[in-house]
């Protein structure tokens, strides 16, 4: 009888070192020369998986065992895939906390994930130093560099360890977990979601079937953590010149130049990092024809970017997907810009939510009642009807089953069925006639109001959003009543009396919007750190509160 497959992720690396060992696995910008060209580093599969070896033997041998947390704080490097596969390797689990999410909230997830390790840059150590609360139960440091510096710990280069032999990864069950992934906290307290190695296996097979991706592909990689994905699918991963914790401020310069310079076949990224590079090139005829596809998440890309690369950037049936999801179960559906812009954008713009595709292979997705309360068993659920606005709910292999060490959490967004799990999305939305799912926000963000009924965001913001002058609106309730926030596109010079006016009569010539009679300007909405493109409405519903209050004075 043989022996039970082994899910450990590390085989993904394994198998692409062994298939295409001299194909470069990881490719790194190292600076420019004399005429200011972008000169590039890379390791290969080869490289990636003998190096992930020697931190794996150099993990164990500074104590590091399976089923250790090990908090990672390493800015996206050559050295940042094949830490991550050492770890897996091991049998440890990676805990990846976004570092731009603020220093309060970062320091309270170290404190409740508690993780055993510390593998961080030096200014992380020196966080350490000083928030030491945070930091107790860390026992092993190892500071990313040559030296420890003055915070202490080992030095990452002598944490690798040569062998004559291949590193054994640890045996491991579909359902040991494998790695905790922080959400970005922009809907409430950031939470770490328990990974399985099966879970990340089946994200794998799933990514890669839906969307066509091959071995020998490269991925320009501007959210370096869907980097593991694409190395495990035997694509080359591109890490760009720019900082993963700001996408808005990338310099679409430079991931152009990226782009054409590499022969980008793929790419990932927030509609906060495509917006300007859709901007620079319509602006300057640039085509970028080596992209079979896009991928944008994170919050729902703009019609006019859907146009823009379908129809001007992008060559040859290459196409912009918007994949639906969440830290916590993806990928859940996906629409194409050819389908969006054909058979559901007018609809978008009437109202309607957006249209986020079928859903994927392997997923069961439901639409319940909306409540705020947890639901213990799914037998307590009510399904609405089809076109019935409600609270979407998803169970699947790709589905995670816990917030670590968070009960509570666990409990308000877990309902039982049987042995599975569902997870509550935190999403509303709808199921159309052909079994497509419309996204109308999320959950929190929906307006109760004072006479009755709700408005929920996405449908009520389409409406405002279609005038030229209006980068982005955020709907938000006061006191029970709706109140519309507008955001400016740069630079752009209006009559803000006319505007409102405009915008509040076509708010009243759809039934949508027609309860919506307030309306005020904001100068920059507030965003979450990972993408800069989801809107804290929470805090701009406390601006807006204010800004009333103010005027009734």
């Amino acid at each position: 009888m043989s022996a039970p497959r082994s899910y450990n992720i590390a085989a993904y690396l394994e198998r692409q070192a062994a298939a295409r060992p001299f194909q470069r696995g990881v490719v790194f910008p190292s600076g420019r020369d004399g005429r200011g060209r972008l000169t590039w580093s890379h390791l290969t599969f080869q490289d990636l998986n003998a190096l992930a070896d020697d931190y794996a033997r150099g993990f164990s041998a500074q104590g590091l065992k399976r089923g250790d947390r090990v908090s990672l704080f390493v800015r996206p490097s050559l050295d940042f895939i094949p830490l991550v596969f050492a770890l897996f390797k091991i049998g440890a689990l990676p805990v990846l906390i976004d570092p731009g999410m603020g220093r309060q909230q970062l320091l309270s997830c170290l404190a409740r994930v508690k993780p055993r390790a510390l593998i961080a840059e030096p200014i992380v150590h020196a966080l350490r130093a000083l928030f030491r609360r945070a930091f107790k139960s860390v026992e092993i440091r190892i500071t990313v560099g040559r030296k420890a510096g003055i915070w202490g710990g080992v030095p990452l280069d002598a944490c690798r360890i040569s062998g004559a032999a291949p590193f054994e990864a640890a045996h491991v069950a579909a359902d040991e977990e494998a790695a905790i992934l922080f959400t970005s906290g922009s809907t409430g307290p950031a939470k770490g979601v328990t990974y399985t190695h099966g879970i990340f296996d089946a994200q794998a097979r799933h990514i890669q079937a839906m969307y066509g991706i091959e071995g020998g592909e490269i991925d320009l990689a501007c959210f370096p953590l869907f980097g593991l994905f694409s190395m495990a699918m035997g694509a080359t991963v591109i890490i760009p010149e720019m900082d993963p914790t700001k996408p808005a401020q990338a310099d679409p310069r430079k991931l152009i130049e990226a782009i054409q310079t590499q022969g980008c076949t793929t790419a990932f990224g927030s509609p906060a990092i495509w917006k300007n590079v859709a901007l620079r090139c319509t602006r300057e005829g640039i085509k970028l024809p080596s992209l079979k596809r896009i991928m944008m998440a994170g919050a729902p890309v703009p019609l006019w970017m859907h146009e823009a690369f379908y129809h001007e950037i992008l060559t040859d049936g290459a196409a912009l997907h918007a994949p639906y999801g969440a830290t916590e179960a993806l990928p859940i559906a996906s629409l194409s810009s050819r389908e969006i812009l054909q058979e559901t954008a007018a609809a978008t713009r009437e109202g309607a939510g957006v249209c986020v595709g079928e859903i994927a292979p392997g997923i069961a997705l439901r639409v319940i009642e909306i409540s705020d309360a947890p639901i213990a068993d799914w037998g307590e659920a009510r399904e609405v009807p089809q076109g019935v606005i409600g609270e979407i709910c998803v169970r699947g292999e790709v589905v995670t089953y816990e917030y670590k060490d968070e009960p509570a959490h666990t409990a308000a967004a877990k309902i039982k069925d049987g042995e599975g799990i569902w997870h509550r999305m935190g999403d509303v939305g709808y199921l159309d006639a052909d079994n497509r799912l419309w996204f109308c926000g999320r959950k929190a963000h929906r307006v109760k109001l004072a006479e009755g009924g709700e408005l929920y965001s996405v449908p009520c913001e389409a409406i405002f959003n279609e005038d030229a002058r209006v980068y982005r609106s955020a709907l938000v309730g006061v006191d029970g009543e709706p109140v519309i926030i507008i955001e400016l596109e740069p630079d752009v010079v209006v009559d803000k009396a006319e505007l409102a006016s405009a915008l509040l009569k076509r708010a009243a010539d759809n039934p949508k919007t027609a309860r919506i009679k307030r309306l005020l300007y904001h100068p920059a909405f507030p965003v979450d750190v990972r993408h800069n493109a989801k809107i804290h409405r929470g805090e701009l519903a406390e601006w807006a509160a204010r800004q009333t209050a103010m005027v009734k004075a």
